[in-house]
């Protein structure tokens, strides 16, 4: 089993007792009763999980054998089998719903993220997820957005620096914002403006902003203000990232020819389906073979 930090840990331990609590009820002579299981995948889809699966059928109990036939995303196939279990039958009924939860919830959003990804092929702008996920989630959700072929944005507010609408509006002005920022904060963070209009990505661009997040711009606006916005950072000898938000991804196609660097949303993680898993417990006859 890979390792997985302490933090993680905890919380997935967290998932297993919010599951089984005092213990689960429905177990009857079970506990020295070895079997063979294994998942197959319902849908098509690319896998995300297996990290996690390991670790809570070996938190449970640690004579349990855990083989993936997939490693994290990978390709499935509907109908193709995804691992195969040994271990306590206890064990495995008491993990189950938490391990299959977590890793269906987790396929949905690298499934998700693909598609979208799929749509910049040939291109350099890349994919990034937002903040907007779940609670206790995030660090789970940003990993399968990985694994779908995406980039991660700031994980939290320690991150980076990025001055938003709100910051803005009761604010000063995004120049004397960025100075102060530049001032108090460590000099390895970055300062990204999110700009909701041509004059406000033209002032962050200026003011020596490492980002610009053109918000909610449709590409016609972005293809004209994209060369512009890289002019000025030229004068001033700097790179700055350009990056479209808002939008939807059905869209994503008209923004590939406008020069920007990068495309954040957060569909794949806030709308994604989950992926349809099943456990199975192997028959006599399968555990023949």
């Amino acid at each position: 089993m890979k390792n997985i930090t302490p933090s993680i840990q905890k919380v997935l331990d967290k998932f297993l007792d919010e599951d089984i609590g005092r213990g689960d009820l429905s177990l009857i002579n079970t506990e020295d009763k070895f079997v063979n299981a294994h998942w197959i995948s319902k849908q098509n889809a690319i896998f995300c999980g297996g990290l996690f699966i390991e670790y809570i059928f070996l938190k449970l109990n640690a004579s349990t054998k855990v083989k993936l036939k997939k490693t994290d995303g990978e390709t499935l196939t509907a109908g193709e089998k995804i691992l195969e279990l040994t271990g306590p039958v206890a064990s495995l009924l008491s993990g189950e719903r938490t391990a299959l939860n977590l890793s269906m919830h987790l396929s949905g959003i690298a499934t998700a993220t693909k598609k979208m990804v799929s749509y910049l092929e040939g291109t350099e702008i890349k994919l990034a997820d937002t903040r907007k996920t779940t609670p206790g989630l995030r660090v789970f959700e940003k990993y399968a957005f990985r694994c779908g072929g995406g980039i991660n944005h700031r994980m939290g507010l320690d991150d980076a620096a990025m001055l938003k609408e709100n910051h803005i509006a009761w604010g000063q002005s995004i120049t004397q914002s960025v100075e102060e920022l530049r001032q108090n904060i460590p000099w390895t963070a970055k300062i990204i403006v999110e700009a909701e209009t041509p004059q406000q990505a033209k002032e962050a661009v200026q003011a020596g902003a490492d980002g610009v997040l053109l918000d909610e711009m449709n590409p016609e606006k972005i293809s004209i203000l994209v060369p512009q916005l890289r002019e000025i950072a030229s004068i001033k000898n700097k790179k700055v990232i350009i990056e479209a938000s808002g939008i939807n991804p059905n869209n994503i196609k008209k923004y590939l020819s406008t020069g920007i660097d990068l495309i954040s949303s957060s569909a794949a993680i806030t709308k994604s389906p989950w992926i349809d898993f099943s456990m199975r417990f192997n028959s006599p006859e399968q555990d023949l073979l």
